[in-house]
Order: structure tokens, then C-alpha cells, then sequence
């Protein structure tokens, strides 16, 4: 019984094996992640145009569910910064930052994107985030991390700039510039030097006083907590408030009310989109860390649970007056460095969240939107790797082209456009290069039975029986280049008497495809040739058993292309067994002209 019940609540697993010794390991990750996630919890509501509080709202109940529902021992769940970024872009064009209704709709949006995440669980739709290629997320993430630090260099120079995307904020910020506030840009480059110097070089100066590796890296961690304490002190002590900082002001102390969102079925439907396009990408984020961390302590993760856990903990942030949440990669490497051993740690991450909103929020009271932003600004950098265009350009064109597609329509119309861009231009790119499979004229090498592309190999070919192996599954988009690619090379060929399709690589063939075959079939034995087929995968075959294709085409499936030679053209495959013999042909294992490939 409790085995079904694991199924869907994966803490009743790891809870009968919980111990003293591994609560301790969870505890201390707590602490650490907590320390950690104060200042970004506050940081990315304020990117997402909600109260700092939301983001500590958002940190408690949705870390709880995760750890009832999620299979991950390591992910980290709570507030990221592309999910605000996401949040502010779709709704700073229908309300105002910071009022009434800009906050209920917030709410709805993270109850519709747990909403679509437990409807693609159920449905078991976790595939659909495969439609987000690595280099659109990776382009993606760069630009947006770049918008990011764009919206943030306000703050930190103390001035307005407001734009829906880079060009608009780049104006916004070189007409703001003269306008820039000396006590507030002061405070945002000491903690982006403080910051930055916390996370690149503070763990190596720690090691050189005499720390051992893992206290000067516990240490390291807490750089945002020490800037905020620091900047709070100094704005408390010089009064910088009344000189023009801005500070967060007084933050409500007390936990979350649990309530329900207004629900708007008018607005539900003009934020449909983006609460999908928002658990997508909080799914990818996640998965992609959750699965990293899992496989080097040698666990698993089942994906279509995890859409369950981030749906569960994306509801909960919506009762609970908190925003759009997924799992953080910085905070889930700090989690697992840590040691934590299961979800539990999340749990009691929540619980110091709570103890924080309970009893220390009126420090927070001083704290200046600059350092907020700074804090916001070191996280997303380390997001952006334009390094990663050079490298995908040198490999696949087609790829570099949508992630720049992508990164081009984050930077110049805005986040849903840019995405949607790549994520079209992927499809389109996908769908024209396979309209257009590689399909080669095969033949045997010699004292084997191993068929490689004659324009790359010192091959024997048969004068009788044409060997074309189709490097792709067919379907509609490649179905008639098929057809135009065989009649181009029986016209090349015009003295063979049987043509073998070879399918290795052939996964699937639609119902277009095969009408292709059958036209195919039809027209060569019009000019007297017979079609046949080999290596034919077990699936394949079973739908064609399910057509009339295989009683009509009157040729013949062979287990392999050898066999197909040897029943067809039984000469040829005795002169390639003589050729290697007499060692009059090369080695098979030099294909021409230093090709390397098959």
C-alpha cells in the first residue's frame, strides 16, 4: 500500500528511512540556502514589480509542497529571476507595479502555471519542454539575464528608466544618466565590487587565512546576507533615506494569510499563455538542474513527478500571497553541496523563512533598492554565456541561427516574443532539414558485411541491385524528396534490376510517406525494377503489417543489407569477399580521401 501511495507522495520513501544523522545534513543545508535566499527572495519580487515580501511568501508553503511531491533530494525551489522577469513582462502592460490589481493578477498567474503544470502531469506532457532546445534556452537565459541587468541599472544609479526592452532601457538610462544620484550609485557599486568579489575570490582568501575549504566556502555564500546587513547599517547610521536612497520601507511582519486569487475568467484568459510559457520554462530550469545534481550521487528523478511538485508548489504560492517559483540552479548547488540529503531540506528552509517574517523584518526596513539590485544583477550574469553562439555557430548554423533569433527578440520586442521566436524558427529549421533527409548509394566492404556510402568508402557495388540507405524517419515534410531522390538515382543507374531501400534510420513512416513508397514501388516496376526493403526496425514493421503496402509492393523485407546482396546479387558479395582476400582493395577501415564518418 505505501509503495502506490510513493507513487504519488515520493516523501513517503524517503520518510521511513529518515534519521537523526541525516536530519542534521538537511538542517545545515537549510541554514545555508535560507541565508541565501533572504536577499534573493526579496530581490526578485521587486524584479517582478510585486512588494519584497511576496518573495519571502513565496519561499515558505511552495517549499513545503515540493518536499511532499518532488523527487529531487537536492532542487531548491523558490523565486527565480527569469520566472519575474517573465511575471513583470506580461503584466506590466495591464496594471500598475505595485497596485491592487497588478498583485491579484500576479497571484493568478502562479495559480494558473501550477494549474498547467498538474495538467501536463496528469496528461504526461512532460515532452513538450523538449520543444525547448538547449541553445533557445541557453540564448534565452543570456538575453534575458542582460534585460535583467538592464531594468536593474536604475536602481543602482538612483534615477527612472522604464522600457519594455533593451533599446527602450538603454534610452531610458542615457537620458537618466545626468540625473544620477551620487549617495545611491555609491551604495550599488560597493555591493556589486562586495558581491562579486564574495562569489569569485572570498573562499580563496579564506583558504590562504587558515579556513578549510568548506568554511571558506560556507562563508562565501553569505556575501548577500553581509552586503544587506552592511548596507542597512550604513543607510540607518548616515540617515541616507532622508538624502534620497531608496529603501524598501516597512515590510509586514507575521506569516502569509492563505487565501484564494480573485479569479477573473477575462483575465485567466489573456494570461493563459504566458502561464504556460512560464511553466515551461520553470520545468526546463528545474528538471535540467534537478537531473544534474541526482546523477552524480547516482539517483533518479522522475520527470513526470516534478511537474507534479513545481504544480503543487506554484498553487501554493498562489494561496499564500507569493509569485511564480521553480528550482534555482545557484541555490540547489548550495543545497547540495551542503549535504542535504532529502526534500526535508526545503522544509525546514521554509521554516527559517517563517522564523525571518515572524521576527526580524523591521531590519529589512532600511534596506536599499540598490543593493537589492545588485544582488539581482551578480546572480543573473553568470547566467549569460555568449561564448556558447561562437560554439554553436562552428557546429550547427541552423541551431546558432535560433538562439540568436532568440536572443534578438528577448533584447528588442520583449521575453514571450523572443522565446516564441526561437522556439518557431527551431521547428521551422528542424522541419526544412528534414524535408531533406541525407539519403546515400551504398555498398559492401570488403570480407565484411558492413555497407557504407560509396562517395566515402572503398567499397564493391552491385551492377544489379541499387543500395540506398535513408538516414532519416519519413513523414510528410521529406515524403516527395524521397520520391524526386530515387527517380534521380535509378536515372543514374540505369542497368540495376532490384533497388533496396535500407532503413536503419528510419523510426517512423507516416501515412504520406508511405503512399510515397507505394508510388515509389509502383513507378519502378513500370521501368522494370523490383523494390525492396532491409533492415526494417520491429515498430516500423508493425505498422506496415497493419497496411496493404507489404502484400502489394511485391518485393521483399531482409533481416540486413547483406542478405538482401546475397539473395539478389550473390556474385558481388562473393568478388568483395575474394577482393579482401587478395588485399587488392584497402582496408575498410580507411575510408577515402581521410573521411572518417559513415
Amino acid at each position: 500500500m505505501i509503495e502506490r501511495l510513493a507513487r504519488f507522495l515520493p516523501c513517503l520513501e524517503w520518510a521511513r528511512h529518515y534519521d537523526r544523522e541525516t536530519a542534521a545534513s538537511d538542517a545545515l543545508a537549510a541554514l545555508l540556502v535560507t541565508l541565501m535566499l533572504i536577499p534573493q527572495s526579496l530581490a526578485y519580487a521587486m524584479l517582478a514589480g510585486l512588494p519584497p515580501v511576496t518573495g519571502l511568501y513565496a519561499s515558505i508553503l511552495p517549499l513545503v509542497a515540493y518536499t511532499l511531491f518532488g523527487t529531487s533530494r537536492s532542487l531548491a525551489v523558490g523565486p527565480a529571476a527569469v520566472l519575474s522577469l517573465v511575471t513583470a513582462s506580461v503584466l506590466g502592460p495591464l496594471f500598475t507595479a505595485g497596485s491592487g490589481e497588478y498583485f491579484g493578477a500576479a497571484l493568478l498567474l502562479a495559480l494558473l502555471s501550477g494549474l498547467v503544470l498538474l495538467a501536463m502531469a496528469v496528461l504526461r506532457l512532460g515532452f513538450l519542454a523538449n520543444f525547448l532546445s538547449h541553445p533557445v534556452i541557453s540564448g534565452f537565459m543570456s538575453a534575458s539575464a542582460i534585460l535583467i541587468t538592464l531594468g536593474q541599472l536604475k536602481h543602482i544609479l538612483g534615477i527612472k528608466a522604464d522600457g519594455d526592452n533593451a533599446l527602450e532601457l538603454l534610452g531610458a538610462l542615457a537620458r537618466g544618466l545626468p540625473q544620477t544620484h551620487l549617495p545611491t550609485l555609491a551604495i550599488g557599486v560597493a555591493s556589486l565590487v562586495f558581491l562579486q568579489l564574495a562569489r569569485t575570490r572570498l573562499a580563496g582568501w579564506l583558504r590562504a587565512l587558515g579556513c578549510t575549504a568548506q568554511v571558506a566556502a560556507t562563508l562565501a555564500r553569505t556575501g548577500p546576507v553581509v552586503a544587506l546587513l552592511l548596507a542597512v547599517l550604513v543607510v540607518w547610521l548616515l540617515d541616507l533615506s532622508e538624502a534620497g536612497v531608496r529603501v524598501v520601507g516597512p515590510i509586514p511582519q507575521g506569516l502569509p494569510a492563505f487565501s484564494l486569487p480573485t479569479l477573473d475568467p477575462a483575465l485567466a484568459v489573456k494570461l493563459l499563455p504566458a502561464a504556460l510559457l512560464l511553466g515551461l520554462i520553470g520545468f526546463v530550469e528545474s528538471v535540467s538542474v534537478a537531473q544534474t545534481l541526482a546523477a552524480r550521487r547516482r539517483q533518479r528523478i522522475e520527470p513526470n513527478q516534478e511537474l507534479v511538485g513545481l504544480g503543487a508548489a506554484n498553487l501554493a504560492a498562489a494561496l499564500s500571497g507569493g509569485l511564480p517559483v521553480t528550482g534555482g540552479l545557484s541555490r540547489s548547488v548550495v543545497n547540495f553541496d551542503a549535504g542535504a540529503q532529502t526534500p526535508m531540506a526545503g522544509s525546514l528552509t521554509a521554516l527559517g523563512i517563517a522564523v525571518t517574517l515572524l521576527f526580524f523584518t523591521p531590519l529589512f526596513h532600511n534596506l536599499p533598492h540598490a543593493v537589492l539590485a545588485a544582488t539581482i544583477i551578480v546572480a543573473v550574469l553568470t547566467l549569460v554565456d555568449l561564448g556558447a553562439l561562437r560554439r554553436t555557430w562552428r557546429y550547427s548554423r541552423q541551431d546558432a541561427a535560433a538562439m540568436l533569433a532568440t536572443m534578438a527578440g528577448v533584447l528588442a520586442i520583449g521575453v514571450e516574443a523572443g522565446i516564441l521566436l526561437g522556439v518557431g524558427l527551431s521547428l521551422l529549421l528542424f522541419l526544412w532539414r528534414t524535408s531533406q533527409p541525407h539519403i546515400a548509394v551504398v555498398g559492401q566492404l570488403p570480407g565484411t558485411e558492413h555497407f557504407r556510402n560509396v562517395e566515402r568508402f572503398a567499397v564493391v557495388e552491385s551492377p544489379r541491385v541499387l543500395s540506398v540507405r535513408v538516414d532519416e524517419s519519413l513523414y510528410f515534410p521529406n515524403a516527395r524528396y524521397l520520391e524526386d531522390r530515387i527517380a534521380e538515382l535509378v536515372g543514374q543507374h540505369p542497368d540495376v534490376e532490384h533497388l533496396v531501400l535500407m532503413c536503419p534510420g528510419v523510426n517512423l513512416i507516416d501515412a504520406s510517406a508511405l503512399e510515397s513508397l507505394e508510388a515509389i514501388g509502383a513507378r519502378l516496376r513500370t521501368a522494370g525494377i523490383q523494390l525492396h526493403l532491409s533492415e526494417v526496425k520491429g515498430p516500423v514493421m508493425d505498422r506496415l503489417r497493419q497496411s496493404d503496402f507489404l502484400a502489394h509492393f511485391g518485393g521483399r523485407v531482409f533481416i540486413s543489407q547483406f542478405e538482401a546482396l546475397a539473395e539478389l546479387d550473390p556474385q558481388t558479395t562473393r568478388r568483395a569477399r575474394d577482393l579482401r582476400r587478395s588485399g587488392s582493395c584497402p582496408p575498410h577501415d580507411h575510408p577515402r580521401d581521410g573521411e572518417k564518418l559513415p
